[in-house]
């Protein structure tokens, strides 16, 4: 695995209106080079310049080692006797209403604080204010006398939290006092759910810090999809990471093996998606514009490197987040991803002997604006069992990836 951080961010992501499904290759031989060969590029669209991507190599630093302290006792700020006036911080910026004085406050039990915001007792630039209403940066807050349990300091962490604690410490791809990159495993649920005991966000309990607070998922990752996962240690970086994925500056690379060889070996997939099915069994179709709950999505793909007519290893670059968003797409051009239990329903098709029936999809690459400056850039290594898929074929993990050239929007 890898870790990295660069210096230097690049341009916006623009958008603009959808387009069908359409190649992208420059005229000449489809992308699939080894090492030291030129690499193959995205065509430019007429009329615009195409963006140089910065050297992975030329801002490369040493990696930093990653922290993982035992929390300590929930410290709040002093008891408030009488009506207190304080002010927004950076840090607090578009925090909710009651989550900031939990935060500020962490013995303040939620029915106190839905009481003093329901009485107006609470007051944001003298107006009354709702639990759920948005802080900004620099507005005062009246907070009035509260009745609170003193805090409790924090217990020693049991023999079972010492080993999450070291279970995310080897999960760790890049690490700093505001951002978390981890190398989730196929197989480990980032968020719970029916019948799930055990996920990321659980694990994440054992990094509370001294306020209480623990770190926050940014994006989430299906329970099969092994790799780059972010997490915000801070809520000044849960707003700004949250808001880079919202804006398209946040630029994601996954790798898959899919069924045969897509043709063209460069292209966009542009759809609508909607859901349908209960929660807990839903599947993604194909939908029309307009149609109730579909959401536009788009997705450029790149094969890399084939095993016969059989298999192909392709880069992924989604533009767009939608639930399932890849899984759905390559079935929807017939090329749907090996070990897929919900997509993969191509008939009569035998698994090539040695490979297990597990999804194969890789989140590889994570590159994403640092909240407070440069650029934070993470790369997943192969999970076990794609990692033996690999070896069986033939395929080499190290070629050249023509996804990196595809465009931004």
């Amino acid at each position: 695995m890898s870790r990295r951080i660069k210096r230097s961010i690049g341009p916006g992501v623009r958008t603009k209106a959808a387009r069908p499904h359409r190649d992208f290759r420059q005229s000449g031989r489809p992308a699939s080079h080894r090492p030291g060969d030129k690499p193959a590029r995205f065509a430019e669209k007429r009329g615009e310049h195409r963006q140089e991507q910065p050297s992975r190599e030329k801002h490369r630093r040493e990696e930093p080692q990653a922290r993982f302290d035992a929390p300590t006792a929930k410290v709040g700020l002093p008891l408030p006797t009488k009506v207190q006036t304080v002010l927004v911080t950076e840090d607090e910026d578009n925090m909710r209403v009651d989550r900031f004085l939990e935060a500020r406050f962490p013995g303040l039990s939620f029915s106190h604080i839905q009481r003093i915001v329901r009485k107006g007792e609470l007051r944001v630039n003298g107006k009354r204010a709702d639990s759920k209403d948005r802080l900004e940066a620099g507005q005062s807050v009246r907070i009035p006398p509260l009745r609170l349990e003193a805090p409790k300091a924090a217990a020693a962490l049991s023999e079972a939290e010492q080993r999450t604690l070291q279970q995310l410490k080897e999960m760790t791809l890049y690490e700093d006092d505001d951002v978390l990159v981890l190398n989730k495993p196929a197989g480990l649920a980032v968020q719970g759910g029916s019948g799930t005991t055990r996920h990321v966000d659980q694990m994440l309990e054992v990094m509370r810090d001294a306020r209480g607070q623990k770190p926050r998922l940014v994006h989430r990752l299906d329970k099969e999809t092994a790799g780059c996962l972010l997490v915000a240690k801070t809520r000044f970086a849960a707003t700004h990471l949250t808001g880079a994925f919202r804006h398209r500056s946040a630029r994601k690379i996954y790798w898959a093996l899919v069924a045969g060889v897509p043709k063209p070996k460069q292209g966009r997939i542009s759809t609508y998606l909607a859901k349908e099915g209960n929660e807990e069994d839903s599947i993604m179709r194909i939908a029309a514009h307009g149609d109730e709950g579909a959401s536009h999505a788009v997705t450029y793909y790149a094969v890399v490197e084939t095993s016969a007519t059989k298999l192909a290893w392709v880069s992924l670059k989604p533009v767009t987040g939608r639930t399932h968003q890849l899984r759905a797409h390559m079935a929807h051009i017939d090329h749907a991803i090996v070990g897929d239990p919900k997509y993969f329903n191509k008939e009569n098709w035998q698994l090539p002997g040695g490979l297990q029936n597990r999804l194969h999809l890789l989140a590889r690459r994570l590159v994403i604006p640092h909240p407070r400056g440069g650029v934070i850039d993470a790369t997943a290594p192969l999970p076990p069992h794609m990692l033996q898929s690999w070896n069986l074929l033939g395929l080499e993990a190290d070629r050249f990836d023509p996804i990196e050239h595809a465009p931004e929007e």
